[in-house]
């Protein structure tokens, strides 16, 4: 309907919120919307992340329980952050009661934090401090707030980066929450995670840490969502840095969250950040560009060549600094990859870095000349030069996750976009597309992206009623967000080697599920999405599926699934047209509640297998209602059968479900 762009208000007294109420004042203003007509309101940030780089944080006390030895264990070495800043904490002894604040006072602490050997089973000593410590309107979390996992020196340490962040969250997120309230605005303010869920304010207010990386996030949620990616690597471009991350079976990529080269308890998306972008400064060195990035145009003082007029251009001289610009007195020009993008048509018309051609053209040639290079030449060198950065990253992430290069598509999104993907796309070999609304996906992502809660526990041997009991408790805190009972789906990952189990649950707020149910795509573009997820374009992937000529075709069709068989592999489509799963060699059962848990037990005895190393289960989907249940990881029939009766407790016993079964070598 309408989107506004504000400066970033870093040097007002209440912050980047301030640029917030501007822009949240500015789009009622300007377009006349009615505060009570918005359901939903959130935003990402990355100010965790920044003050944490930056070092601007708070000054954290550790109030210790236990014995000599726990107490011991809780002590860990200071975390470099910024330049010559460390996260060094004040160590307290709990057994000094009240005390305690006297002493955190004269050691300038601002923030606490409450730690307690197996605090995780027994929190209410730690919640206890905490308690008294939020009356006396000090700042303070516990160690049983940020995780629930073991090991009390991880715990501790992410407890206390939590506390380094409190204060400062703290009075930005009350500033907006404040603005929103101003506004007449009825819907809770909710804010975005760095896993790329949301979660309310309240939860900001005690574990602003989970906003870590909580920028990059939207912008993959919008990609997910917007732009309905499956398979692929999404490339989001700033005018500085530009942000690499992987989608796969229509899920962001997560990894365990180290900060200053320590290991916490948290887990943030996979996002790799990278020093090019849309604004980035060519570097000429012997005779040739060098370099681009990781300085930017904007940060240093130049002017965009492609946003310049064109006399300027000519009457400006070419700088010999080392930097492909030109200078007119105190005017500096540069020439960056969106100019040079404009110079080789690269740009759409309708895209944010469109420029002008005649303008970055002439500064091409000019900056070009002494280099021996015609324009395009030039372009194209500064170009080959930042596609040889997210090569890298590129290459990086396709054997992480061990994806296949020939179905990897790069899907572009933030401003300069189109400045570096369609370059890149075609020298590196990969499809390629731009979102939509690309200039603004990460807020399109916020208003998109579904509220996530995750638990995790240490648990030696999980039963199938450990499992449950997680992922149920899950459940709940996903709905206490926001999230709509029906649509919320729980992954559950059981690590046996570590004894750990981790919950993830996920949901759309009623907003978002209100908007998907105006979206629905037909069948012949549900076939065809599925069709382009199963076959990769190359040769042998193809023959290797035996997909090479078969024409799609729907297996099973349930209320809000569609199972699509293209040769051996199917892929599961939702209402939208995205491909939720793809099973290589994937063997599809209709069904009905009633009959789930005896189609269930026939497809894992016809396709468990067995090896030296004992049986192993077919990794497991159910499509029951609106919701992809995922059964992958269990290690015997009753913890499936035990998650699956918890699920289905409301469904139908007559409506139609599938199941998918992907056998696994033993």
């Amino acid at each position: 309907m309408a989107a506004v762009k504000v400066p970033t208000t870093h040097d007002h007294a209440d912050g980047v919120a301030a640029g917030i109420v501007a822009g949240l004042e500015r789009l009622l203003r300007e377009h006349a919307i009615d505060a009570n007509d918005v359901a939903f309101i959130a935003h990402s940030t990355t100010q965790a992340t920044n003050a944490l780089l930056e070092g601007d944080v708070a000054r954290v006390g550790i109030v210790r329980f236990g014995g000599r030895f726990a107490r011991a264990s809780m002590r860990f070495a200071p975390i470099p952050l910024a330049d010559g800043v460390q996260l060094a904490p004040v160590y307290l002894d709990a057994a000094a009661g009240d005390v305690v604040f006297e002493r955190a006072r004269g050691a300038g602490v601002e923030a606490f934090v409450a730690s307690d050997a197996f605090g995780v089973d027994r929190p209410a000593r730690e919640r206890e401090f905490v308690d008294r410590a939020r009356e006396r309107g000090l700042a303070a979390t516990c160690g049983s707030e940020v995780s629930t996992m073991y090991g009390l020196r991880a715990r501790t340490r992410t407890a206390a980066l939590n506390a380094a962040i409190l204060p400062r969250m703290l009075r930005t997120s009350r500033v907006t929450q404040r603005a929103v309230a101003d506004a007449r605005i009825p819907a809770p303010l909710m804010i975005m995670r760095s896993d790329g869920g949301v979660m309310d304010v309240a939860e900001v207010e005690r574990r602003p840490i989970l906003t870590m990386l909580s920028g990059p996030a939207a912008g993959i949620a919008g990609a997910l969502f917007h732009e309905n990616v499956t398979d692929g690597i999404f490339i989001e471009v700033g005018g500085t840095s530009a942000d690499c991350s992987v989608i796969r079976r229509g899920r962001p990529q997560l990894r365990p969250a180290r900060i200053g080269g320590h290991r916490t308890l948290l887990h943030t998306l996979d996002v790799r950040t990278l020093g090019v972008a849309g604004g980035s400064l060519a570097s000429i060195a012997h005779g040739r560009i060098a370099a681009v990035g990781p300085r930017s145009a904007h940060i240093a003082g130049y002017r965009y060549a492609a946003f310049s007029d064109l006399a300027t251009i000519e009457r400006a001289a070419v700088a010999t600094d080392g930097v492909a610009a030109l200078h007119d007195g105190d005017v500096r020009i540069a020439i960056t990859p969106t100019c040079a993008a404009n110079v080789l048509g690269l740009v759409p018309a309708t895209a944010f870095a469109y420029g002008d051609a005649a303008a970055s053209r002439r500064a091409c040639e000019r900056v070009g000349a002494p280099l021996g290079l015609d324009a395009a030449g030039l372009a194209r060198a500064i170009l080959e030069r930042a596609t040889a950065t997210l090569r890298a990253a590129i290459d990086e992430l396709i054997a992480d996750y061990e994806l296949d290069r020939a179905a990897v598509v790069l899907v572009g999104g933030g401003g300069g976009a189109a400045a570096l993907v369609p370059f890149a796309a075609a020298a590196l070999g990969f499809e390629h597309r731009i979102a939509r609304d690309a200039e603004v996906i990460s807020p399109l992502g916020v208003a998109l992206a579904l509220v996530r809660d995750v638990v995790e526990r240490t648990i030696v041997d999980p039963s199938p009623e450990d499992l449950v009991r997680i992922r149920r408790e899950a459940i709940d805190a996903a709905i206490r967000s926001g999230a709509a009972p029906d649509r919320v789906e729980v992954v559950v990952d059981i690590d046996r080697a570590r004894n750990r189990v981790r919950a993830t649950a996920s949901g759309a707020t009623a907003l978002v599920e209100g908007a998907s149910a105006l979206v629905r795509a037909s069948d012949d573009e549900r076939l065809a999405a599925a069709a382009r997820a199963i076959r990769p374009t190359s040769g042998t992937a193809r023959r290797a599926l035996g997909a090479a000529d078969d024409t799609p075709s729907f297996v099973v069709r349930t209320p809000a699934f569609d199972v699509v068989r293209c040769g051996r592999a199917l892929a599961v489509v939702d209402e939208r047209a995205v491909v939720r799963v793809v099973a290589p060699n994937g063997i599809a059962y209709a069904t009905t509640g009633a009959q789930c848990a005896a189609a269930l037990r026939t497809a894992i005895d016809e396709h468990t297998a067995y090896g030296d190393v004992g049986r192993v289960l077919p990794d497991l989907w159910l499509l029951a209602g609106a919701r992809t249940i995922e059964l992958a990881g269990c290690v015997d029939a009753d913890s499936v059968l035990a998650l699956v009766a918890d699920d289905l407790t409301a469904a139908s016993d007559t409506g139609v479900l599938a199941i998918i079964a992907i056998p696994r070598r033993a």
